[in-house]
């Protein structure tokens, strides 16, 4: 029965029993037979069959959390380190700022929690983690919110709206984001990034040209920046940062202050299993009294 177990397990992470077979190098005609030997091992369905999807059932979801653990519990089956292998690993994508805001402060009450699980942090750009989650690379991934349309089968939770604001050093006076964006250097928030891009669009809808002098990703070297004089920048206020470093100064936008939207993103609930839902009620209990406070 554990080939059939693996075989649930991917039809579930893939959603169409030809992908599964692509994914662990079986026809569909085989998926469907073994899904079959396992509906009728069990003596009930575990899917709802509509076109060429597959999805799990209410039984299936249940089946399938219990098979990721017997898969889990098999390949530690003669080996002393398996004896003693915590219960579950979740790998979590989170970009830069999300590690140094509130993502530490929901681990540790997860661990807490949760004794026996362990978890494991990938880093990276939000871009290439949202594609982590949809090729089931990561369970969830905290990330910033794209400017289109998530794939059909992710799911997403609004964790903070983070204002923008203009840096500039402490010695420059003034408090006219226009002005000051004209008369300085401008130290650009990467393109290729989504927020990024969203600074881009708010300078073309303004219809200010900025004075580029460097581009980067990397929020906390765009403050350094500002405070070693270099220029000025358009930076989003992240949850967790109260206050800005000693050699810089935050002017306001007004009304036309812009958000970047964090959030949680992961694949439908019937996929994870509960030690990752567990820990997707935690990162969202973390970040609900600074997103109530910002709207």
């Amino acid at each position: 029965m554990i080939r059939e177990l693996k075989t649930l397990i991917a039809v579930a992470r893939e959603g169409t029993f030809a992908a599964a077979g692509d994914r662990i190098g079986l026809t569909q005609a085989a998926v469907s037979a073994q899904m079959q030997r396992l509906e009728a091992e069990l003596g009930f369905a575990l899917f709802d069959r509509t076109g060429r999807s597959a999805r799990l059932n209410a039984r299936g979801a249940e089946v399938l959390e219990q098979a990721q653990e017997l898969v889990r519990l098999y390949g530690t089956i003669g080996t002393r380190a398996g004896l003693a292998a915590p219960a579950a690993l979740v790998t979590v994508g989170a970009i830069a700022s999300v590690q140094r805001s509130l993502l530490p402060q929901a681990l540790a009450r997860f661990h807490r929690e949760h004794p026996d699980t362990r978890t494991r942090i990938v880093p990276g750009v939000s871009s290439a983690l949202i594609d982590a989650v949809d090729a089931r690379e990561v369970e969830m991934a905290l990330v910033i919110r794209p400017p289109f349309a998530l794939q059909r089968e992710l799911e997403w939770t609004t964790l903070a709206k983070e204002p923008y604001r203009l840096l500039v050093p402490r010695g420059v006076r003034g408090s006219n984001w226009r002005d000051l964006l004209a008369a300085h250097p401008f130290l650009r928030y990467d393109r290729s990034s989504y927020g990024g891009r969203q600074v881009d669009r708010f300078l073309r809808a303004q219809r200010i040209e900025a004075q580029d002098l460097c581009e980067i990703d990397e929020l906390d070297a765009l403050i350094a920046l500002v405070a070693e004089g270099a220029g000025v920048s358009l930076v989003p206020q992240t949850i967790g940062s109260t206050r800005w470093p000693a050699g810089v100064r935050a002017v306001d936008l007004g009304e036309h202050t812009f958000l970047r939207e964090v959030g949680l993103v992961h694949g439908p609930q019937r996929t994870l299993g509960k030690p990752a839902r567990d820990l997707a009620e935690v990162i969202a209990s973390a970040y609900a009294p600074a997103l109530r406070s910002r709207g």
